[in-house]
């Protein structure tokens, strides 16, 4: 993670070459500073003619900046430096987190991803197989329900065939009686049995 620079001198050598800099900026300007003093006391001007005292000043305020640089360098900045180091730390460590966060929620969604392809398809194959048993149910009940109305036409049949007999039979017997009574009726005859049943089947398998 790229580190935000500092703005302030944070090496010793960088803090002396500070103080330096200022101080030979000073040292440089008190010359021109002394020479200003001498005219303005020329002019007469008794608040800058104390011209013997100028040195000194320049010395103890270059003294006052001194301590004054050092005090901001040693306690100032490093506290100001000490703060942006724990900031770029937290926003670090919450760049840290949150990356790690997104990666646990990326690996949950293809968890669930997954899961849910595995839900579906063991759904799937659940209804496959439901449908498979129904099926098997349903045939199974069809069979049983085609042999059930197979014995009842069967019975049916053999019921409508065994009714039919009886009504041949009974056909018979009654056409054979009446037979016999026209017979005996027109003619005085009464003819034998056989060939009177003869005589009815004959007529019945027309």
């Amino acid at each position: 993670m790229r580190r935000i620079p500092s703005p302030f001198p944070t090496t010793p050598l960088q803090k002396a070459a500070a103080v330096l800099t200022v101080a030979g900026g000073l040292l440089s300007a008190l010359p021109s500073l002394a020479q200003e003093a001498g005219e303005a006391a020329h002019k007469g001007l008794p608040q800058i003619s104390q011209t013997d005292t100028f040195p000194s000043q320049v010395f103890w305020a270059i003294v006052t900046f001194a301590l004054l640089y050092v005090m901001v360098a040693r306690v100032i900045l490093p506290r100001i430096a000490g703060t942006m180091e724990e900031r770029q730390d937290k926003i670090d460590d919450d760049l840290s987190r949150a990356e790690k966060l997104k990666g646990e929620a990326d690996q949950v969604m293809a968890d669930y991803e997954r899961g849910l392809q595995t839900a579906r398809s063991e759904a799937l194959d659940l209804l496959r197989k439901a449908q498979e048993a129904w099926q098997v149910e349903a045939d199974k009940r069809n069979a049983a329900e085609d042999a059930k109305l197979a014995e009842r036409i069967k019975a049916d049949e053999d019921r409508i065939a065994k009714a039919r007999a009886e009504a041949e039979g009974n056909l018979k017997s009654v056409a054979a009686s009446v037979a016999v009574a026209l017979t005996d009726k027109l003619i005085g005859v009464t003819p034998p049995d056989q060939q009177v049943s003869k005589a009815v089947d004959a007529v019945v398998q027309r």
